[in-house]
């Protein structure tokens, strides 16, 4: 299973994680079954590609999406394409990891969903 953490650098399990899923430098990539992490430099329409970041994550094939938090049209649009989203994670990229396979993060269903990301933030 592929899983994905937007982060800041490319520093693989040691990376920080980034807070805003859509801004992140790249995004890390965990293959669970083989123990393989790769780096992809986040390409998506926010850094001046084409794709949206769940279209072009899906066609590198993550199936699980770990981040702070994030916008209910978000993880619907994830959730289009197949891919689970789970919020809560942060510090490192193994941290999250951990988090995750411990139980800690949530799944973003509707319920605990970041409301502020639905309002206009002050970054813009």
């Amino acid at each position: 299973m592929k899983v994905c953490i937007p982060t800041r650098d490319n520093n693989g399990m040691e990376g920080a994680v980034e807070q805003h899923f859509g801004k992140a430098p790249t995004y890390t990539i965990l293959n669970t079954d083989s123990g393989e992490v790769f780096v992809i430099p986040n390409t998506s329409d926010h850094m001046g590609g084409v794709d949206l970041p769940p279209e072009f994550l899906y066609k590198n094939g993550v199936e699980i999406m770990l981040c702070a938090g994030m916008g209910y049209r978000a993880v619907k649009m994830f959730e289009s394409y197949g891919i689970d989203v789970f919020v809560g994670a942060g510090g490192k990229v193994q941290d999250a990891i951990e988090a995750w396979k411990t139980g800690q993060l949530h799944s973003a269903s509707a319920e605990n969903t970041c409301a502020e990301h639905d309002h206009h933030d002050h970054h813009h």
